[in-house]
């Protein structure tokens, strides 16, 4: 059962607008019209998509559940068509998770586009996961511990995650021992394979930090905060390797307290192993992690 295209269309313009008029604008249509689409789409589902109040438009938990899944497609379907308007053949579709796709891999795609000058490389980031159900991605990149049945998975490089400072907040807090960081704020990516925890049982013995300065859910976030003195951050130094090589951040203790991982996962069908498109990435992405392509980030 697919509903009218014309209710979805409208269900998802109202969800990201939070406005029936504003979206009733977008789409050439009244706001009758809009909320016409909306009732007949709630009546077919048997649910309440939209919950009206003095503060506007809101999601209901079920319409939340149901925009993931119908934007996603709605976008599937204008990128193939937009594809076909302008003739645009051999498209490669890449999801990545954000903090991924902004400090490593955007640095570097210039060098894939300038390879593979044929392929039109279209590029998403977020923290979902990418539902190859819905044919819109080839490839997905994704962080965290592989256990993603039914699907080719493929970790891209092992990462050293250490302890990360700017050069003045290393001098400022006289930074030279692990006991040194019990009195500085610490700040911890909440998604990080690797915790403060982990880390200070490794090589710290039975020293433990009370608490945390800063907590983010990305690790784009947690660096950043870092290069701001706001504290020491426990990162990846593949993909704090911009950061570093700039000289904004620096390994607190150098090379010798880290933890090896394999974090980075490249996922995809196995059905998308033939296509030529994916063969060109990955083998791109392959020579990428290779030792010699890798820049020397640490003294």
């Amino acid at each position: 059962m697919i509903p009218p295209l014309s209710a979805l269309q409208a269900f998802e313009a109202i969800a990201r607008r939070k406005s029936f008029s504003l979206a009733a604008t977008e789409l050439h249509l009244t706001p009758s019209a809009v909320s016409h689409q909306v009732a007949k789409l709630e009546s077919l589902l048997g649910v309440r998509l939209f919950e009206r109040s003095a503060r506007g438009v809101e999601l209901t938990p079920a319409g939340q559940q149901y925009l993931q899944r119908v934007a996603s497609a709605l976008g599937a379907i204008n990128a193939a068509t937009e594809d076909l308007r302008h003739g645009v053949q051999d498209t490669l579709y890449v999801h990545s998770s954000p903090s991924f796709a902004s400090l490593w891999l955007m640095p570097r795609i210039g060098r894939f586009a300038e390879l593979h000058p044929n392929i039109s490389l279209m590029l998403s980031a977020s923290h979902v996961h990418s539902d190859f159900q819905l044919g819109q991605m080839d490839i997905d990149i994704r962080y965290g511990l592989p256990s993603w049945p039914n699907l080719e998975v493929e970790p891209i490089f092992t990462e050293k995650i250490l302890p990360l400072a700017s050069p003045e907040f290393i001098r400022t807090h006289g930074l030279h021992t692990t006991a040194d960081l019990l009195r500085v704020p610490l700040i911890q990516s909440s998604v990080s394979v690797v915790q403060w925890p982990e880390w200070f049982a490794r090589f710290a013995g039975d020293q433990r930090p009370e608490r945390m300065g800063l907590r983010f859910d990305r690790a784009m976030m947690s660096l950043d905060a870092a290069v701001q003195s706001l504290g020491v951050a426990l990162e990846s130094t593949s993909i704090g390797s911009p950061l570093i090589a700039s000289g904004r951040l620096q390994p607190v203790f150098g090379d010798q307290m880290s933890m090896e991982v394999q974090a980075h996962f490249v996922v995809y069908p196995a059905r998308h192993a033939s296509k030529p498109e994916v063969r060109s990435f990955m083998a791109w992405l392959r020579d990428e992690v290779q030792p010699s392509r890798q820049e020397t980030v640490l003294d």
